[in-house]
């Protein structure tokens, strides 16, 4: 959780120890960065971007409405979005923020602007498959379209979900049908090892215990050299091929790497997640100038506002 990321930094910093974060919170690699530090996983606003991009360029999408998770993972996602997608040329017309223990969405899906084209939800875990099979109940799915986060609609929610979530679309960093040979080979490995498809936090982690594998070998073992091993970790995540795709750790530790925008879909009988549309290397400032987008306002729960 992003808090507990942020509560480890002091300590690791103190130690130099040499650290993989999964957890997704923005200013991690932004504006309080550790060198000691490396995210495996992504900022997360970062796939949202082109999700904005493809929603306002592609879909032709005009005006949206968002719902999401009333967290940092939420804010930051939703804000993600809706600055490019704004920038693009579309307008987020309205922002419902749902709360983490919330177990029933009717009172959040009956609030939905009807009047839009799209509506765009965050979500995760048993709140995501929650979230899509009620959207389905209530009659939305059939009238407005549903676009998110690609963690709302992976393979560790979908597995649980019917026909309710064939057709959503989201932004993530794998999905299980990229045809390239190290996601096949990982793909092998991976169904038997957990018996099942795959969820994409799995991948993260498989990418993580090879980069320390590999450096590992690159140091002769010399770990305790932690800043050359924090080095070696840097080279083998860009020598290695990974099941995502080519990834460089940019100067604050975060993976610039493909966005994947997926679709869900029954494959074989089974729903799964198939690619639309590839954006290549994805930096987590998207096409903005770094210095430049550090001026602006933190995504959060009030930033960029809603244009009804």
């Amino acid at each position: 959780m992003s808090n507990i990321g942020y509560g480890l930094i002091a300590p690791i910093e103190r130690d130099k120890l040499p650290t993989l974060y999964l957890t997704t919170p923005d200013d991690l690699t932004k504006k309080n960065v550790s060198k000691f530090i490396l995210r495996t996983n992504f900022a997360a606003s970062q796939p949202m971007h082109p999700l904005g991009d493809y929603a306002a360029r592609v879909l032709k999408y005009k005006k949206v409405a968002v719902i999401a998770m009333d967290n940092p993972f939420g804010h930051e996602q939703s804000g993600g979005f809706q600055k490019v997608f704004e920038d693009g040329g579309g307008r987020v017309v309205q922002k419902i923020w749902v709360p983490l223990n919330a177990l029933d969405f009717a009172p959040y899906l009956t609030q939905l602007n009807r009047e839009v084209d799209a509506v765009c939800a965050v979500f995760r875990r048993g709140a995501g498959r929650r979230f899509i099979k009620q959207y389905a109940e209530y009659g939305l799915k059939a009238r407005l379209p549903l676009i998110g986060s690609g963690v709302m609609t992976d393979e560790h929610v979908i597995r649980n979900l019917g026909d309710e979530a064939i057709g959503a679309v989201g932004a993530l960093v794998w999905a299980p049908t990229l045809a390239t040979p190290a996601n096949r080979t990982y793909m092998k490995l991976a169904e038997a090892k957990v018996g099942k498809m795959p969820a994409y936090f799995t991948v993260i982690m498989y990418s993580a215990g090879r980069w320390i594998a590999e450096a590992a070998k690159l140091v002769e073992g010399r770990v305790e050299d932690r800043e050359r091993f924090l080095a070696a970790i840097r080279k083998a995540s860009e020598t290695m091929e990974d099941p995502r795709g080519p990834i460089k750790l940019d100067e604050s530790g975060n993976p610039t790497q493909n966005v994947y925008i997926l679709k869900v879909e029954r494959v074989d009988g089974k729903l799964t997640n198939t690619v639309l549309h590839t954006y290549p290397m994805v930096s987590q400032f998207w096409t903005y100038k770094a210095d430049e987008f550090l001026k602006l306002p933190a995504y959060g729960r009030d930033y960029p506002p809603a244009r009804p």
